[in-house]
C-alpha cells in the first residue's frame, strides 16, 4: 500500500506569513511542491481577496493555474463557509443556503478543485440539495468530521444517513484529524501558563485529559483549586477536544476522499506528540485510501504571543513525518528560502 497516499498542503498552514504579506500565493505553492506536496487546497477568502462577498476576476483565477501547472501540483479542495446566520434573528432561508454552495461548486470548479470542503455545521439537507449541481460541475462536497464531533456523534451519523440515502458520490466526509488529539498539546498548556494558569492547575488539566477525566468533572476540579479566568479555559478545552477512535474511519472509507492533516507542533525528531499520526497513518492504509492528506498547522495561533511563527518549518516537518510513514524514500527538503 505504501506510495498510494498522497502529500499536500493546506495553505491555511501559512496563515500568518500570508496575512502578514511574508509570503505570496506563488510563494505558498512554491513551498509545498518543493517539499513534494503537490496537492494543494485552500480557504478562498485567504488566497483570493473579496471571496466570497466579490466575485474574483479571469485574471487572479488564470494565475492560480499558472502557478499550479509552474510547480507541477494539483488542485485538492476548496474550503468553503456558509453564513447561515447572517441576518440577523432568523437562519438564511433554505434555497439560499442551496444557492450559496452552488456558488462555491461553481468557485472550485473555476479552480479545478475536485472537492469542496463543507464546514459541520451545514445541514445534510442543504448538502443533499446540491449534490445534483455538484455532478453536473465534477465536483464532490465533503463534510468535515471536526472535533468535538466524530464519526459516532449523532449529527455525523444524520449525515451519513442521507448521503446513502440519496445514493450520490458527490456527498462525501472530510476528517480533520484533531479528532485524534491523544495528548494535550504541550503548546495550549504554556499558552495558558503564560495567561496565568498556575502549575499545578496546568498539571492537573494535562494529566486528567490523559486520563480521559469527564470534563464537567475537570471544570468543576479547577474552580474548586481556585481556578478563575484562563484556568477555567484550559479545562473547557475538553469540551472540545478528544481522542476519538481512528479506526472508526474504516466504515466510512468509500466517502472518505481528503484528509485534513492537523497538527499544533512538529518537534525536532518529526513527531507530533499529541497526534497518533503513525496510527492514523496505518489505518487509511488498511482501508485502502488513496487520496492526499494535507498538513493543517494550527500551532501559530498558540505560540504568536511569544515568538514569530515559522509555518514553513512546522509544515517541513510534517512533510518529512508524513513521507516516512508512507514509506516514501526522498526525505522532503525545502530548496529555497521564502523571499524577505
Amino acid at each position: 500500500m505504501a506510495g498510494t497516499i498522497k502529500r499536500g498542503v493546506s495553505l491555511y498552514s501559512y496563515q500568518n506569513e500570508t496575512f502578514q504579506g511574508k509570503m505570496s500565493l506563488e510563494d505558498c505553492i512554491r513551498i509545498s511542491a518543493e517539499l513534494g506536496a503537490k496537492g494543494i487546497e485552500i480557504i478562498g477568502e485567504q488566497s483570493f481577496w473579496g471571496w466570497p462577498e466579490c466575485g474574483v476576476a479571469q485574471d487572479d483565477v488564470d494565475n492560480w493555474h499558472r502557478l499550479i501547472e509552474k510547480y507541477g501540483c494539483t488542485p485538492v479542495s476548496h474550503d468553503f463557509m456558509l453564513d447561515y446566520k447572517r441576518y440577523k434573528g432568523r437562519e438564511m432561508p433554505f434555497d439560499e443556503q442551496v444557492a450559496s454552495v452552488r456558488k462555491d461548486i461553481d468557485f472550485g470548479a473555476r479552480l479545478g478543485m475536485k472537492y469542496i470542503r463543507a464546514l459541520v455545521s451545514i445541514a445534510p439537507e442543504v448538502l443533499v440539495a446540491a449534490a445534483p449541481y455538484a455532478e453536473e460541475k465534477g465536483i464532490k462536497i465533503l463534510i468535515e468530521v471536526h472535533a468535538p464531533l466524530h464519526f459516532d456523534h449523532p449529527w455525523i451519523i444524520r449525515h451519513a444517513e442521507a448521503f446513502e440515502k440519496f445514493g450520490s458520490d458527490a456527498l462525501g466526509f472530510l476528517p480533520d484529524m484533531g479528532m485524534f488529539v491523544f495528548a494535550f498539546p504541550t503548546v495550549w498548556k504554556e499558552k495558558f501558563m503564560r495567561m496565568g494558569v498556575p502549575k499545578t492547575i496546568a498539571d492537573y488539566v494535562e494529566k486528567a485529559y490523559e486520563d480521559r477525566v469527564l470534563s464537567e468533572y475537570v471544570i468543576l476540579n479547577v474552580q474548586q483549586m481556585g481556578g478563575t479566568g484562563p484556568s477555567i479555559a484550559m479545562a473547557e478545552t475538553l469540551r472540545h477536544n478528544a481522542a476519538f477512535e481512528p479506526k472508526r474511519m474504516l466504515d466510512y472509507m468509500h466517502r472518505i476522499h481528503n484528509i485534513h492533516g492537523k497538527f499544533y507542533h512538529m518537534n525536532e525528531d518529526y513527531v507530533e506528540p499529541s497526534i497518533p499520526y503513525d496510527e492514523i497513518v496505518k489505518v487509511l492504509q488498511q482501508g485502502g485510501y488513496q487520496g492526499y492528506i494535507c498538513s493543517e498547522y494550527e500551532g501559530n495561533r498558540w505560540i504568536e504571543d511569544a515568538e514569530e511563527p515559522d509555518s514553513v518549518e512546522q509544515v517541513r516537518r510534517q512533510q518529512v513525518m508524513l513521507a516516512r510513514l508512507l514509506g516514501e524514500e526522498t526525505v522532503p527538503t525545502l530548496a529555497t528560502p521564502v523571499a524577505a
